[in-house]
């Protein structure tokens, strides 16, 4: 017997899921700075390498991956959003509403994209797809790229997190789990 999964269940909820885990260590990342007297702004900016994006725009990427993901295995226009969050406030507002946007897709708006055309520019590059692949090949995994490497930057900054707080503490704690 074969088994399958929709689009929709492929992506929408695991994006959902994505923000929300992200959401959670950022608030943990703000709470760690305040805590030491630091300027949480000023780990808005820590990267794990200098050639690497900054925590602010790991942010800004991952949600703009899911949105427009999302947007072109629907069949709709990408809508443009300024990278302009300055403080982690707006970060949690850029998330929030990136997931209300996710939150309105119905699934039939999703499923049945597998074949769908997509074709994109990345660069110089122009980039076709069909819907399965752009979803399974460059979607999910550039959205959990951008999302572990804010999670990567925060816990090189020391601020105290486990495997538990990357899915927003929905795994039970158990000792040496990170």
């Amino acid at each position: 017997m074969s088994s399958s999964i929709s689009m929709y269940s492929a992506s929408i909820p695991v994006f959902i899921r994505a923000f929300r885990g992200l959401d959670h260590v950022l608030r943990l990342g703000e709470a760690h700075a305040l805590e030491r007297g630091s300027d949480p702004r000023e780990l808005l900016q820590a990267r794990l390498v200098e050639d690497m994006f900054p925590l602010v725009r790991q942010v800004q990427v991952a949600t703009d991956m899911a949105r427009n993901g999302a947007s072109r295995l629907a069949g709709r226009d990408v809508v443009s959003v300024p990278d302009d969050e300055t403080d982690f406030d707006q970060l949690h507002v850029r998330i929030a509403r990136t997931t209300a946007h996710l939150e309105a897709f119905a699934p039939a708006r999703i499923d049945g994209s597998e074949s769908r055309p997509i074709t994109l520019r990345v660069g110089d590059a122009e980039m076709a797809f069909e819907g399965r692949d752009y979803l399974l090949g460059f979607v999910l995994p550039n959205l959990y790229f951008h999302v572990t490497t804010a999670y990567a930057i925060l816990r090189q900054a020391g601020v105290p997190l486990g495997k538990p707080d990357f899915f927003g503490r929905a795994m039970p704690t158990r000792p040496g789990s990170t």
